[in-house]
């Protein structure tokens, strides 16, 4: 045993080579000093089976010292590579604790947070979250630490100046040996650069949508203001009608203020969402875009549910619905047909991962024509942002921009269309959530058009 364990370190710390000639070097000893007849090669046989058996053990245990020898020093060549990784990322790299307690803060978190690894290490996570969600930090942490990862979750973070910061994270368990969740680790990149461009390219969309109705606005208030001129110069010239008159030109003042507000609606912001009515905000959409549908004599099919309501942003939706009516408009032809459905239903089954008895309750609104329709090719990119299939005339941004509106109202959008003779069209489908989340009975549960539920690739008649 004291032969074979010098075998052993001079294998562990001098490799192989070293480690048979200590074999060799321990074969002799034994057989000089520990073998009878002393400093004698007249040996028995079980004497030199012993000796051979010493031999074999030797080496074998040699060979898997230096195995393991090789195994540690990759996996220490491994580690400072991680090390190295880590440490130059340009995205904050952080570890914590089962309590939360930072343990590790990479270069990349430094630059992010403005906290030394000096000063980060031993402090709460806690500390990074957003002040008005004291809830987030801890609420994420208990789901790591139950073993569930997350991934690109965007939210802000608290720099140590006490600037604001977007970032999009993702985060993982740590498991020991056993498969036990010891800590979590954070990757953070910074998002703030893209959301201020995000957010620049939506107002400036929403300034030239608002720019291209400013003509239609413009046709539609001249006809009550010269209604307004007309009744005037009658109710000074007619004294005996003159209440009459009076009245008809305050409708005519109302409705001109009715049309400037809608169009505010396009450009005004509102910090939080609001009830609102899907239909009447959808048919106030439409009323601005009468004059177009009107010269190119397009036939409007109306189906609304009066109680169709949800919690929302009003003026974005009023973006997302004018931007559908736009292009379909652009695709119809003389005499086409535009057809607008709204109604309260289920979420379909595959619009989440929540299953059959999950689906959420909410609004649907589909807006279909029997246009020129999108060719297969660009059905799966219309949503890309500066991906147009109009070529210059486009900016490529109405419909990136119209899905961003219905992510942020946790909604679905969907697209069908057919380009063939005689049928052809698109249809827009969007699921727009409800914040009551009331159970429909199993009457109102299909309430769209049959030929969209039963045709998955079908156009709206």
């Amino acid at each position: 045993m004291i032969f074979i364990t010098a075998v052993i370190v001079s294998a562990r710390f001098l490799g192989f080579g070293p480690a048979l000639l200590c074999t060799t070097a321990s074969g002799l000893a034994i057989d000089y000093f520990a073998l009878e007849p002393r400093f004698s090669f007249s040996l028995s046989a079980n004497d030199y089976g012993r000796l051979l058996v010493f031999v074999a053990v030797s080496i074998l245990t040699a060979g898997l010292a230096r195995q393991r020898s090789r195994a540690e020093t990759r996996a220490a060549q491994s580690q400072r590579r991680m090390a190295a990784m880590v440490e130059s990322s340009a995205d904050a790299i952080i570890t914590g604790d089962l309590n939360g307690i930072i343990t590790s803060w990479n270069g990349g978190a430094e630059r992010l947070y403005g906290y030394s690894a000096a000063e980060a290490i031993g402090m709460s996570v806690d500390l990074l979250g957003p002040p008005e969600r004291p809830d987030e930090v801890p609420g994420i942490t208990r789901k790591v630490m139950s073993g569930e990862p997350i991934q690109h979750h965007t939210t802000e973070r608290i720099r140590k100046d006490g600037a604001r910061i977007a970032v999009d994270i993702s985060l993982s368990p740590i498991r020991d040996q056993r498969g036990e969740v010891i800590g979590a680790s954070s990757i953070a990149h910074d998002i703030t650069a893209q959301r201020r461009s995000e957010e620049a390219l939506r107002r400036n969309e929403k300034l030239a949508t608002a720019g291209r109705l400013a003509a239609a606005v413009a046709h539609e208030i001249n006809n009550p203001l010269e209604a307004v001129t007309n009744l005037i110069y009658l109710a000074r010239h007619r004294p005996q009608n003159q209440d009459q008159y009076l009245k008809m030109a305050e409708r005519e003042v109302l409705r001109t203020a009715a049309i400037a507000q809608q169009m505010l609606g396009f450009v005004r912001e509102s910090s939080s969402p609001s009830p609102l009515n899907v239909a009447s905000t959808l048919d106030d959409v439409l009323q601005l875009y009468l004059r177009p549908l009107n010269e190119k004599h397009i036939r409007v099919a109306k189906s609304y549910d009066p109680a169709a309501e949800i919690r929302g942003f009003a003026g974005e939706l009023r973006q997302l619905f004018s931007n559908l009516i736009i292009n379909a408009l652009d695709a119809l032809n003389d005499g086409g047909r535009l057809t607008l459905h709204v109604a309260r239903c289920r979420e379909w089954s595959n619009d989440n991962d929540r299953g059959t008895e999950a689906r959420r309750t909410g609004v649907r609104v589909t807006i279909a024509d029997s246009g020129s329709g999108i060719q297969q090719s660009d059905l799966t990119r219309i949503f890309e942002p500066f991906y147009s299939t109009k070529g210059d005339s486009g900016t490529g941004l109405g419909l990136w921009l119209s899905h961003g509106i219905v992510q942020k109202h946790e909604g679905s959008i969907r697209v069908r269309s057919r380009t063939t003779e005689g049928s052809s069209g698109t249809v827009f489908s969007v699921f727009l959530p409800d914040m009551a989340g009331r159970r429909l009975q199993p009457s109102e549960a299909n309430v769209l058009p049959k030929n969209i539920q039963q045709e998955p690739d079908g156009i709206a008649s």
